[in-house]
C-alpha cells in the first residue's frame, strides 16, 4: 500500500459523499478489529517502546486517527454490546463483564451491526471473542453473524485463572462447542486465517462482506506463536503485540491480492483500557489516569483508526468527540443500510470522515458504569466528574508475569472538572475557576437521568429496555 496525496483522497472523500458514503458502483466491504485491553500507548506510532507494531503505524499513516474517541464503557462486555447495537450499554440492560452461565444477554429486539448489514445482503463472520451472553440464543449467529468461531466471553475466564474459580473455557463454531481449554498460543493465527479465507471466500462470491475481527489479545491470560516468542524486547506483552501487528499485515495484504483494497473500510479499536494491575503483562494507558475498570480516560479512550483508500483522507488527525457506539451508525450510512427502527445513541459521523468539515461531530458523552451509575459527562474540552467511589491501580504495586496485584479504593466526594485540552491526564480539578463549564455539564447530564437513569442519583430513567434472559 501506499501513501495517498491529502488533497487527492479530499476530494476522493467530498465524490463519495454524494453516494452517501458508497462508492459509485459498489457497496464497501468492512472490517472492524476490536482488541481487548488494548490501551493508547500500546502502538509504535503512539510511543510504545520495545517492539514495533508496522502494520497498524501504516494503517494510521494511511488513514484517519481519531485522537478523542472513547469506549462505551471500560469493562469488555458492556463495551462490546454498545459496539455491536449503537446504544449505551445501559440502555439495553447491559452491564459488567458476563460470566459463562449468565442468565442475560443481547436482547433478541436489538439490531445488531450484524443484522443491519446482513439485511443490505452483507456476508457477515466473527472469528475471536463475543461476551454478548454465552447461552445459544444469544451467540452470534443468533444476532446476524453466518459465521462465528471463538471463545464466547474473555480467554481468562478458565479454570487456570489465578484468583478465581470458572468452568472450562469452550471453543465455538456456529452454535456448537468444537473443544475446551484451547492452547491459546493458536488464537491470533487461527483468528486470523480464518478471516483471511473469508475475505477470499466473499471475493469469489462476489459479495460484500462485514468482518468483525474481534481479538482475544492482549487481554491476561498473554500467549503468542512460536512466530513471535521472544521477538520483543518488552517481554511476553511486546511479543503479543507484535503478533497484533502481524494480523492486521496479512489482512491487508490479503485485500490488496484480492483486488479489494479499494473498496474496503478497516477500522482498527479496542474495547477499553489497559489492565494495569498486571503490570508487565499489561498496555499502556499513554499516560492517561488510571485503567479498565474506572471511568477516568486511562479506562475509557482508546485508540481507534479508520481506514478507507482513496475515501478517507491519509495521514488525516480527526480530535472529534466519538465513541464506539457511534460505529453502528456510521458503518450503516457507508453501506447504505437501514438505521435500527429503535433509538440508539450512537450518531453517523460518515460524512464528516469523508470530509465534510460542516457535518456535525458528536458534543457530549456521558460516562456510565457498574449497573447504571453516572459517573462523569464530557464536551470533549471539559469533563465533570461526579461524587462516585472507583477502584484505583494507582495505591499498590501492580503484578508480574500473569499474577495480578492488588487494587486499592478511592473515592470522589465532590464534583470535579477536568480541561481536557490542557489535562487529559485528569490530575488538576478546576472547578472553582470555571463553575459555568460545571453548570452546563451538570444540566447535560441531567437529561441523560431523564432517559437513561442514574443509580448514583436514584433516578430510574425512562428511556431503558431489559436485556435478554435465558428464561423469560
Amino acid at each position: 500500500m501506499k501513501l495517498y496525496d491529502l488533497g487527492l483522497a479530499a476530494l476522493g472523500s467530498l465524490v463519495a459523499l454524494q453516494s452517501c458514503g458508497k462508492t459509485e458502483n459498489e457497496t464497501p466491504n468492512i472490517i472492524l478489529i476490536n482488541l481487548d485491553d488494548s490501551g493508547n500507548g500500546d502502538f509504535s506510532f503512539r510511543g510504545a517502546v520495545g517492539y514495533t507494531t508496522p502494520n497498524i503505524d501504516r494503517m494510521a499513516a494511511e488513514g484517519m486517527s481519531m485522537t478523542n474517541f472513547y469506549a462505551a464503557q471500560p469493562i469488555s462486555g458492556a463495551s462490546r454490546a454498545g459496539l455491536m447495537t449503537g446504544c449505551y450499554p445501559n440502555r439495553i440492560g447491559f452491564a459488567y463483564a458476563p460470566n459463562p452461565n449468565c442468565p442475560y444477554g443481547i436482547n433478541p429486539e436489538e439490531e445488531t451491526m450484524a443484522e443491519l448489514l446482513r439485511d443490505k445482503g452483507y456476508a457477515t463472520a466473527i472469528f475471536g471473542k463475543w461476551h454478548l451472553g454465552d447461552n445459544k440464543k444469544f451467540l452470534p449467529l443468533q444476532h446476524g453473524f453466518d459465521e462465528y468461531y471463538g471463545l464466547p466471553y474473555s480467554n481468562d475466564m478458565w479454570p487456570f485463572h489465578p484468583q478465581y474459580k470458572f468452568p472450562d473455557l469452550p471453543l465455538y463454531e456456529g452454535n456448537e462447542i468444537i473443544g475446551y481449554n484451547t492452547d491459546q498460543t493458536r488464537l491470533t493465527t487461527d483468528y486470523t486465517e480464518r478471516s483471511v479465507d473469508f475475505i477470499s471466500r466473499s471475493a469469489a462470491a462476489g459479495k460484500p462482506f462485514f468482518l468483525y475481527l474481534a481479538h482475544s489479545m492482549p487481554h491476561v491470560p498473554l500467549a503468542v506463536s512460536d512466530k513471535f516468542k521472544g521477538k520483543s524486547v518488552a517481554g511476553l506483552y511486546g511479543d503479543v503485540m507484535m503478533e497484533l501487528a502481524w494480523s492486521v499485515g496479512e489482512i491487508f495484504k490479503t485485500l490488496e491480492e484480492k483486488g479489494l483494497d479499494k473498496n474496503t473500510v478497516v477500522i482498527l479499536t479496542s474495547d477499553n483500557g489497559p489492565w494495569a494491575n498486571y503490570g508487565n503483562h499489561a498496555g499502556s494507558s499513554g499516560g492517561l489516569r488510571e485503567a479498565k475498570a474506572t471511568t477516568f480516560n486511562g479506562g475509557l479512550k482508546v485508540p481507534c483508526i479508520i481506514w478507507w483508500k482513496g475515501k478517507i483522507a491519509a495521514g488525516s488527525i480527526n480530535n472529534g468527540l466519538m465513541s464506539n457506539i457511534d460505529l453502528l451508525p456510521t458503518l450503516v450510512d457507508f453501506a447504505g443500510a437501514e438505521q435500527p427502527k429503535k433509538k440508539i445513541d450512537g450518531i453517523s459521523m460518515a460524512a464528516r470522515l469523508l470530509g465534510d468539515e460542516n457535518a456535525p461531530m458528536r458534543d457530549n458523552i456521558v460516562f456510565y458504569y457498574h449497573k447504571n451509575s453516572l459517573e462523569a459527562v464530557t464536551d470533549g474540552m471539559y469533563k465533570l466528574v461526579f461524587p462516585h467511589s472507583y477502584v484505583s491501580y494507582e495505591d499498590y504495586e501492580p503484578g508480574m508475569d500473569g499474577q495480578p496485584g492488588l487494587l486499592g479504593k478511592r473515592e470522589i466526594k465532590e464534583c470535579e472538572l477536568y480541561d481536557m485540552r490542557r489535562d487529559p491526564g485528569e490530575r488538576v480539578n478546576v472547578a472553582a475557576q470555571h463553575p459555568d463549564v460545571a453548570e452546563r455539564l451538570k444540566a447535560v447530564a441531567d437529561g441523560y437521568r431523564e432517559d437513561l437513569g442514574d443509580d448514583l442519583t436514584g433516578m430510574p430513567g425512562s428511556g431503558r429496555r431489559a436485556p435478554g434472559y435465558v428464561a423469560e
